[in-house]
């Protein structure tokens, strides 16, 4: 019968075989949106692949899952969902743990995306959105409502790098009968252990470490029960928001270096940082592993290695544009956002706000890649000498 096909139809339906046997160390790229079954009866569109098996490439291909897999054993979670990218995480954990009516409570220093998307989206379907200082701690009980429901920690916070008091937070939204989140992608999911901090939901922008290289878009949720599990599986799956396989692997491939690279960029952070402390044009460096940084004693309790990414505080003598001067004359340090790769980068904000310190302008985030230290250090010398130039 084989012989009597039409070329055409051997294009689809090929006899053609080949060696079975071929095992090596990369994790194949399974690419794929139909599942084909055996049996009519097997046929199923749920979500949940890892209990009932593979029905529908948006779930998840054996690529995808294999990667959630290895995230949730490092972040020691129950499950985990992959993402096409840290903000389609944030946004599956707001839209699947919220409805209208609902409170939701968001640290000052909260990453801007999420802000936007609170501000924005949730507002717009009757969600209740309001801010509470990074550094209240068990504090924060006076800024619930009835209706509150969920409470997003991020720790350090974004670009000023607040360390949050986790286990209080999380107990006094637990007493809420609320639901605790934290960012975790500072952390990379490894040097923070969330959920033994009273953490009930994690996510990460893989996009950074994981990745590793500034070449992909992926991020994770990890849930710490199967009750969470099932509300977010239940709006991931109609969201659509699957990840691609190619990313994925990736992602896996980034992973078998990602400790070397997490020791690296965290060793030439901590040496630029502590230069940085000593030089004259600078107010503050903020960077949690310092003694100096607001936050270091919660940062010793709960963490076990610090990462590439802070910030630096000029003077007040130094105005917007000398600020802008210095970011234009650095010469291995790559203007951009994100961060994680093996790229040092830096970017300059504009901080307005009532409830975070008013550095203004003078702020600026450094993250440091792999280059050698030496080259780094004599980079943001020869910079800090447009501060004062005319």
């Amino acid at each position: 019968m084989a012989n009597k096909k039409d070329w055409k139809t051997k294009l689809i339906h090929s006899d053609a075989t080949v060696p079975e046997g071929f095992h090596a160390l990369a994790t194949p790229v399974y690419r794929g949106s139909t599942v084909v079954f055996e049996h009519a009866a097997q046929a199923s569109d749920r979500w949940n692949q890892l209990e009932i098996g593979y029905t529908y490439g948006l779930y998840g291909t054996p690529t995808t899952l294999e990667l959630a897999a290895k995230i949730c054993e490092l972040e020691k979670g129950f499950r985990t969902f992959i993402t096409p990218g840290g903000q389609a995480a944030i946004s599956l954990i707001h839209l699947a743990l919220l409805k209208a009516g609902d409170h939701v409570l968001l640290p000052e220093s909260i990453y801007g995306p999420n802000r936007m998307f609170s501000n924005g989206v949730l507002r717009r379907f009757g969600v209740e959105v309001s801010y509470y200082p990074p550094g209240a701690g068990a504090g924060i009980r006076s800024e619930f409502k009835p209706n509150t429901r969920l409470v997003w920690c991020e720790s350090p916070g974004s670009i000023t790098m607040e360390v949050q008091d986790l286990p209080a937070i999380a107990q006094a939204a637990h007493e809420q009968g609320a639901l605790a989140v934290l960012d975790n992608t500072w952390a990379a999911g490894i040097y923070l252990d969330a959920f033994a901090l009273g953490m009930d939901v994690t996510m990460q922008a893989l996009t950074k470490y994981v990745g590793g290289h500034s070449d992909l878009l992926l991020g994770s949720v990890t849930v710490r029960d199967e009750k969470i599990y099932e509300r977010l599986g239940e709006t991931h799956q109609v969201l659509g928001c699957a990840a691609s396989p190619d990313d994925c692997s990736l992602a896996l491939r980034g992973l078998k270096t990602m400790a070397v690279r997490l020791k690296a960029a965290e060793q030439n952070a901590l040496a630029l940082a502590q230069w940085l402390s000593a030089r004259p044009e600078v107010e503050t460096v903020l960077h949690p592993a310092l003694p100096s940084c607001p936050g270091h004693e919660l940062w010793k309790r709960d963490f076990t290695g610090s990462s590439g990414l802070f910030s630096v505080v000029f003077k007040p003598r130094y105005g917007k544009e000398q600020v802008l001067a210095f970011i234009d004359a650095l010469r291995l340090f790559k203007i951009g956002y994100s961060w994680g790769g093996v790229t040092s980068l830096v970017m300059t904000y504009d901080l307005q706000s009532p409830k975070r310190p008013a550095y203004g302008s003078r702020l600026v985030r450094l993250y440091t890649g792999l280059e050698a230290i030496e080259d780094l250090l004599a980079d943001v010398e020869q910079a800090l000498a447009r501060l004062t130039a005319d």
